[in-house]
């Protein structure tokens, strides 16, 4: 009967902590490339119970599991249901090519103090900021520190975990140029060609995949607030798992160098 007497008492059991439904997740900027791709893999990974996202247009969301949330109701604190308490913030370049994007939130680096306190307000605590930046332009000294007023300000608003992600990307292309300005974009482009390796871009979904482990084990993370540098951010792409390297990164383990890979013939 002891046998019987355990499964009772394990049909009576609170549900396991793994196999319980997480909360939800807010995200503002669900456009451009990285932002269509974020949303795509926070809704494949099943790691949130919903995925809300912010919207200037209306439009019917047709996959399960993903909320639009209209900017004006969550500005006026009218939303019909509470605001999750994680939420990725994403700066990415607009993507002319899928008018959809323009139903999105696009948010502007100048946007943040004010979306982060919006956001806090409403009762975000974990904060995942994505930051995307042109090779070569961000000095190293800040590459893994905060870099501006902005952050700082970000920092002091009381959220349980802030982490800046420092995202490498190519350099935005410029329209002609005659005289000194052509010889300077000669110059910069020599430089980005020296750019080390470890500080180039990375694809767009393993940054996706990144930002989604982050987010995902960011609340049961001891609070502070994190800078990924975009070194990090290369490294993490060169792992079969992120959620290992983001597990390991957060729990400030040091980060073993990655194997090179072997090119094939």
């Amino acid at each position: 009967m002891k046998l019987v007497d355990d499964a009772l008492r394990a049909g009576h059991a609170a549900p396991s902590a793994a196999l319980a439904p997480r909360a939800g997740v807010l995200v503002a900027g669900g456009g451009g490339a990285l932002g269509a791709e974020l949303l795509e893999q926070l809704l494949g990974s099943r790691s949130f119970a919903r995925v809300q996202v912010l919207v200037e247009q209306d439009f019917s969301a047709t996959v399960q599991g993903l909320e639009p949330l209209h900017i004006d109701a969550f500005e006026m604190r009218t939303v019909a249901r509470p605001v999750a308490r994680t939420g990725i913030v994403v700066f990415d370049r607009e993507r002319r090519a899928n008018g959809r994007d323009a139903a999105f939130v696009r948010p502007l680096p100048e946007d943040l103090p004010a979306l982060a306190r919006r956001l806090h307000d409403a009762g975000v605590r974990h904060l995942v900021v994505v930051q995307p930046h042109d090779a070569a332009r961000l000095p190293a000294a800040l590459k893994a520190g905060l870099a501006n007023l902005d952050e700082h300000a970000v920092a002091a608003l009381g959220f349980e975990h802030v982490v800046f992600v420092r995202s490498a990307q190519a350099p935005v292309g410029g329209g002609g140029s005659a005289g000194l300005q052509r010889l300077a974009d000669l110059v910069l482009a020599q430089l980005r060609m020296m750019t080390p390796q470890r500080d180039q871009p990375v694809r767009t979904r393993k940054v996706a995949e990144l930002v989604v482990a982050l987010a995902t084990r960011l609340p049961g993370a001891a609070s502070g607030t994190r800078v990924m540098a975009p070194e990090q951010v290369w490294h993490a792409a060169q792992e079969a798992r992120a959620d290992d390297f983001a597990a390991a990164w957060l729990a400030g383990a040091p980060q073993p160098a990655p194997k090179p890979r072997v090119p094939r013939l």
